[in-house]
């Protein structure tokens, strides 16, 4: 039995460091995966393919297929080096077992086996196989294939050579257990928008991904790398200049790789990744980029005389900015078990020096982008001092900050925020028999007259000039934009309820836009719903079924027999208070559904495309999901 070796580099059974322990995983999973609901679930996917994008990181891997069996298992396999599966010193068992058993067993805990690696500290596929039903693991190496089976965690017996083989590689397949998770039900556009980002954040790697539930499939391979990356996430923007600036450089053994584009958007979408997982909480190596992208283009603007005796704050020169930044380094360190956030020091001056050295050669190089750049700045500047001036002559006015609430607010009595929920109503109509139907202890009512603004494409300075923005806002509480502060609203239940026809999803889409982009925290500590209105009553006599889409109606009125009647209800207004109560407003009886944003990156993207100037991109999304809409009123 030979070892795997290039560059001087070991990987074999010799390479597994031990830390044991797994009973722990079953008792508190959300320790380990962050949660049990359907995030947590996907997060089980993430760790065995981080493990094998360890192996392209490496250089031993090109390809990863994914594939998503009929019975909602999953396979993940790649051409990597394959698990080591001699016996490990000391532990009397095979590197294939120690790694998928103990919590704190792997590679990834010997720098001469992975210089860099994206797996959770080494605890990633055990924790995956605490976490299911059934586990198989078959390796390619050293000439044979090998297999172990495993349930619950625990082997069905030793690892088995089962034949022979010239490939390399290793093939883990799972079934989730049921009885750990809220849902076992993986979600097919969730695992492609990952799959995509890996692929972007790894320009060697070729990712297939199967579903077979739908008979789905696609492949992902960007050699463009961040740069693409960056590309894709302005689709439906307007660049200022093409194509994005590349920073890349090593510094202190942090290699740091990043492409920047500004375009005409005011909206600011930077994602940053270590080891090509993503941390949506950013850390040291965001604040890098941020300190050093501030200080440089304040450097070269004033020396070159561009912005006229001005200082850019860092929100200034982020407007409109796209940009990805991903760092490769060992022993990143992590403020908690998912990663959401890095906190090693030496990724923030490695960071700063890469864009300060970089970003201003490239300025000098390039004075014709660097004006577009720095013209850009001076503009969000003057708008956020407009924007502040126009918050300050707002509360003198007593409008954001004092007990005025709007008028067409129908408050509650109760006041705390945690008891209280406002409903966002279209139009007068709807409105007037929802403050009849409500209960006054906990809701509030806020009628809204037609379309408010599409801050997608308005300066901040113009949102609080629109009478139902401001009324929004003041209602609301916290205020707007930068300075949103979540801990003043008013409402910890915020929903959105229009009409289920084509006006109705633009206005719905158009408060979620301004949710997102001017009071982001309301939905990601999850205070935003949509309210879901039955289309379909069906009565006969004393007997009625409110039904939520046409099935529904179809079983009722089979269950109802002849001479039943069915309405459909084409907006809220058709409604009186009584039924719009119990229907779509009383706890007990009401569906709702939470908005929670999954992939921020992904979500950034998909606000431009539907909200921004570009036709062809939304009609192309129209295009492509069109086959999922039901019931649309048109």
């Amino acid at each position: 039995m030979t070892d795997s070796q290039d560059n001087g580099e070991v990987y074999n059974e010799k390479s597994v460091k031990v830390l044991k322990g797994l009973e722990a995983v079953r008792v508190r999973p959300g320790m380990y995966i962050g949660s049990t609901d359907t995030r947590g679930l996907h997060h089980l996917i993430y760790e065995v393919v981080d493990n094998s994008i360890d192996e392209v990181m490496a250089g031993y891997a090109t390809k990863i297929r994914v594939t998503v069996n009929a019975d909602g298992s999953v396979t993940v396999e790649d051409d990597g080096r394959g698990i080591p599966v001699g016996i490990v010193p000391g532990e009397g068992k095979s590197g294939v077992e120690i790694c998928l058993t103990d919590l704190h067993a792997g590679g990834k805990f010997d720098q001469n086996a992975y210089k860099v690696s994206g797996g959770l500290h080494g605890v990633g596929v055990s924790v995956v196989n605490a976490l299911s039903t059934w586990m198989v693991a078959i390796v390619k190496r050293d000439g044979s294939v090998w297999q172990q089976s495993y349930e619950i965690g625990i082997p069905d017996g030793p690892l088995k050579q089962i034949g022979k083989t010239n490939e390399t590689g290793t093939t883990i397949s799972f079934l989730p257990d049921k009885t750990m998770f809220e849902t076992t039900d993986f979600d097919f556009t969730t695992l492609v928008n990952r799959f995509r980002q890996e692929a972007f954040l790894n320009r060697m790697v070729t990712i297939e991904f199967e579903d077979k539930r739908i008979g789905k499939t696609e492949a992902f391979h960007y050699s463009g790398g961040v740069s693409a990356f960056v590309k894709y996430l302005n689709t439906g923007k307007t660049p200022l200049y093409d194509p994005p600036i590349e920073l890349q450089g090593e510094k202190s053994g942090v290699e740091v790789d990043i492409a920047m584009q500004y375009s005409d958007s005011y909206s600011e979408a930077v994602s940053s990744y270590v080891n090509t997982v993503c941390t949506p909480d950013g850390g040291t190596h965001l604040t890098g980029f941020r300190t050093a992208l501030t200080k440089t283009l304040n450097d070269y603007g004033q020396t070159n005389n561009l912005l006229k005796d001005i200082v850019l704050e860092g929100s200034d020169t982020r407007e409109g900015l796209t940009a990805v930044i991903s760092i490769k380094m060992a022993n990143p360190q992590f403020e908690s078990q998912t990663k959401e956030k890095l906190g090693s020091s030496v990724a923030q001056t490695a960071v700063a020096a890469v864009v300060a050295e970089k970003l201003s050669m490239y300025l000098e190089e390039n004075p014709a982008v660097a004006q577009v750049i720095l013209k850009k700045a001076r503009f969000a500047f003057e708008g956020r001092e407009a924007a502040r001036k126009a918050r300050d002559a707002t509360r003198r006015k007593s409008l954001l900050e004092s007990t005025s609430l709007p008028g067409k607010l129908a408050d509650c009595s109760e006041k705390d925020p945690a008891l209280c929920e406002i409903y966002i109503v279209e139009g007068e109509s709807a409105g007037g028999s929802a403050k009849m139907g409500r209960d006054r202890t906990f809701q509030a009512i806020l009628p809204i007259r037609g379309k408010i603004l599409n801050v997608e494409k308005a300066r901040q300075d113009k949102l609080l000039d629109h009478d139902e923005i401001r009324n929004l806002t003041i209602a609301i509480g916290g205020g707007i934009g930068p300075a949103f502060d979540v801990t003043k609203i008013r409402y910890h239940k915020i929903v959105i309820m229009t009409d289920a026809d084509v006006d109705g999803a633009h206005i719905a889409t158009l408060l979620l836009t301004l949710f997102y982009r001017q009071m982001r925290p309301l939905i990601d500590e999850g205070y935003v719903y949509l309210a879901m209105p039955p289309l379909y009553r069906v009565s006969k006599g004393k007997q009625q079924k409110y039904c939520y889409n046409e099935d529904e109606m179809n079983k009722a009125v089979a269950a109802m027999g002849q001479g039943c009647n069915v309405s459909r209800y084409k907006g809220l207004g058709e409604m009186n208070p009584q039924q719009l109560w119990e229907t779509t407003m009383d706890p007990e009886n009401r569906i709702m559904k939470r908005i929670m944003v999954q992939d921020a990156v992904e979500a950034d993207r998909l606000f431009s495309v539907l909200m921004g100037d570009d036709v062809e991109p939304r009609r192309e999304f129209i295009i492509e999901h069109a086959k999922e809409v039901v019931n649309l009123d048109v």
